[in-house]
């Protein structure tokens, strides 16, 4: 079965990772923004219960729901698509708060597949700050990232750690692991 040209891009929070996702998305590459802050931003908004300090069960699901809609509308995309988080890190997640994964969290994990390199953004503490929608200190950030490290590895992908430099190296960086260039505009994944 060949898989469809969806790149993950994970690690703890604040590592650039929606930074680098913009870089991409500037080049003309698809993107899926990262459910996790979306989902937090609209469950503020509406003074919701699915947020990770109130109901993070309820919030995982969210995540799920998320993430199976943006596979799903990526595919029809044309060219290769770059999610901000995919659904390994929903279980990734799931762990590091010690919380249980339901079966089917690793189902859609084994059936929906990214391809099999994921670009690992570890923890970097010279940028690394706090917002509304990222309460985690920098200990809890860095922590994230090796969980996220430990569980893509459980599902068979293999971790490429992006390191830390400017925004257009560490583009580059990612497109040339993947083969690409900055390409024509293909317009952006639906959130």
């Amino acid at each position: 079965m060949q898989l469809p040209p969806f790149h993950v891009l994970t690690g703890g929070p604040g590592s650039g990772k929606s930074s680098l996702l913009a870089a991409l998305a500037q080049t003309g590459h698809n993107v899926v923004e990262e459910a996790g802050r979306a989902i937090i931003r609209d469950q503020q908004i509406i003074d919701g219960h699915g947020l990770p300090w109130r109901e993070p069960l309820l919030f995982a699901e969210l995540m799920l729901a998320w993430e199976l809609r943006a596979h799903r509308q990526a595919l029809a995309l044309r060219g290769p698509v770059f999610f901000d988080r995919g659904l390994v890190d929903v279980i990734g997640y799931l762990r590091l708060s010690g919380l249980p994964v339901a079966r089917h969290l690793l189902l859609a994990a084994r059936q929906l597949r990214y391809q099999p390199q994921v670009f690992l953004l570890p923890h970097w503490p010279q940028i690394y700050c706090n917002d509304a929608e990222r309460r985690q200190d920098a200990t809890e950030a860095e922590r994230t990232a090796e969980v996220m490290r430990e569980v893509y590895a459980d599902f068979g992908y293999q971790l490429i750690d992006v390191p830390p430099d400017s925004l257009e190296q560490r583009r580059d960086f990612v497109l040339q692991h993947c083969g690409l260039t900055p390409g024509p505009r293909c317009g952006n994944a639906p959130a």
